[in-house]
Order: C-alpha cells, then sequence, then structure tokens
C-alpha cells in the first residue's frame, strides 16, 4: 500500500470513530439528559477507551455538539493577511471562510441533532458560544495583522471606522450562518455554497 493511500484510510478511520463518538453521544443525551450522561458511556457505546475520545474532543459536551477545531491554513493566513485574494475586505473574508468550511464537515443530521439539544440543554448553547469565543482571539490577532501592514494603503486596507472585532466576528458569523444554511437545505451540496448569499447580504445590510 502506498504512503498515500495509507494515510487516506487512517484518516477515513478517525472521521468514522469521530462520527460514531458524536452519534452515540447524541442519542445517550437525547435518552438520558446530558447531566446522566459519562464520558466512559459514550466510550462503552462505540467499544473505544476515554483515552481514545480525548483525542478527539475536550469534553462530552464538545462530542454532543461535535465541535471541531477552527483552524486556519497557513497558507490561506499569509495570503489574507497580505491583502489578498483580492484587496476587497468583504470579498477577502468570504474567500477565508471559504477555505475554514473546506475541512470535512460533520453530517447534517449530526448537526441537527446537536440543535436540537443545545434547545433543551442551556449548557450546551453556552458551550457553543464559548467556543467561538476561545477561537475568536486568534481570528481578530489576524485581521489586526493584516490592518496593521495596509493602512494607509488602498491595497488591503480596512474601510473607514472597521474594526478588528466586527471583521473576525463576520469571518466567524459566516461559516456558521453557512453551515446552518446547508444544515437547512438538507446537507446537500458544500456549505461553502451559501457564502456568496450570505456576502450579499452583509454588503446590503452595510449600504442600507
Amino acid at each position: 500500500m502506498h504512503i498515500e493511500e495509507a494515510c487516506g484510510l487512517r484518516e477515513r478511520k478517525k472521521r468514522a470513530r469521530r462520527a460514531a463518538l458524536v452519534d452515540a453521544a447524541q442519542r445517550l443525551v437525547a435518552k438520558r439528559g446530558l447531566d446522566h450522561v459519562t464520558v466512559e458511556d459514550i466510550c462503552a457505546e462505540v467499544g473505544v477507551s476515554p483515552r481514545t475520545f480525548f483525542n478527539y474532543f475536550e469534553t462530552k459536551d464538545d462530542a454532543v455538539l461535535a465541535l471541531d477545531g477552527f483552524q486556519v491554513d497557513p497558507e490561506a493566513r499569509e495570503q489574507f493577511v497580505a491583502g489578498g485574494p483580492t484587496g476587497d475586505l468583504l470579498a477577502d473574508v468570504q474567500w477565508l471562510a471559504a477555505r475554514l468550511l473546506a475541512e470535512p464537515q460533520a453530517p447534517a443530521a449530526q448537526i441537527r441533532a446537536a440543535l436540537d439539544l443545545a434547545c433543551v440543554e442551556p449548557r450546551l448553547l453556552h458551550r457553543r458560544l464559548s467556543w467561538m469565543d476561545q477561537h475568536r482571539a486568534a481570528v481578530e490577532a489576524m485581521v489586526a495583522e493584516r490592518f496593521a501592514g495596509h493602512r494607509g494603503s488602498a491595497q488591503g486596507a480596512p474601510g473607514p471606522g472597521v474594526g478588528v472585532d466586527l471583521v473576525a466576528m463576520t469571518l466567524m458569523l459566516l461559516t456558521h450562518c453557512a453551515v446552518l444554511r446547508w444544515e437547512s437545505a438538507g446537507g446537500g451540496g458544500e456549505p461553502s455554497a451559501h457564502l456568496a448569499q450570505l456576502a450579499a447580504e452583509v454588503r446590503a445590510l452595510a449600504s442600507g
């Protein structure tokens, strides 16, 4: 077996195990309630050890919500900070959101189950918001680098009065809303297909 094939098989196995952990966590919490399910219960359903569980998720709540990382690949980060790829700030934020969404997404059924459970388990909603806040600092640092490098220059420069925090939240909200619309549409195609419409709505809101 070639190295590439072995890596691909290993990655597919990891994704399958992660999906199984999410399915088990959501199924048990829906049946028993969040406070009556442990990591050990989830592991027993899947047939793995708690050590394996923590290779995928920090907490039980993260597994129920199917939370994953919020990482910008180094190449995309460098291009965005340099003022690219277009020089139009919102268009570049949309492009960056597409790069984030290119990473494998949880199945639509898992996203739907996570949202349903968050409606009845307030702690899950709080954790989702906390997760977004946790990654916001890294995103803000990236946006601040772009601003610092392009103030006084038309190429890649922010508009008057545009704040780092607003741009960072726009990026995160575009990705979040794209996933929600993708899920609402049945999970067909790619979440990034909804970004153009979302960005158009942001522009319309700003110009209105």
